[in-house]
């Protein structure tokens, strides 16, 4: 019913930008946010942005005054501005989607995650 789709990642220097982008498709849920996590070789999957349905957005620490995440006006893409990239940021990004079906005592909460795209930062 939903699928994400991520765009953008590749090869950078240290120092240099990228932009990801995730295509949201298919959904009909009450959606909450979307977000990006990553993984790095080694460790766990962790948050690096999000943007809610009210437009508010948070950032990890490592990544704040860096990294920008917005989305189109029909909020069916969202992106991930990558600046002044650093060796650590090499990872796997993941899109994520965050919504509910239901209401009430019948409510669920779900997450979408998309097929995730390789970031390289490598001098």
């Amino acid at each position: 019913q939903v699928q994400l789709v991520e765009s953008g990642g590749g090869l950078v220097q240290p120092g240099g930008s990228l932009r990801l982008s995730c295509a949201a498709s298919g959904n009909t849920l009450s959606r909450y946010s979307m977000g990006w996590y990553r993984q790095a070789p080694g460790k766990q999957r962790e948050l690096v942005a999000y943007i809610t349905s009210f437009n508010t957005t948070d950032y990890a620490d490592s990544v704040k005054g860096r990294f920008t995440i917005s989305e189109d006006n029909d909020k069916n893409t969202v992106y991930l501005q990558m600046n002044s990239l650093k060796v650590e940021d090499t990872a796997v990004y993941y899109c994520n989607l965050e919504g509910s079906t239901g209401w009430g005592k019948t409510l669920i909460q779900h997450k979408y995650w998309g097929q995730g795209t390789q970031v390289t930062v490598s001098s």
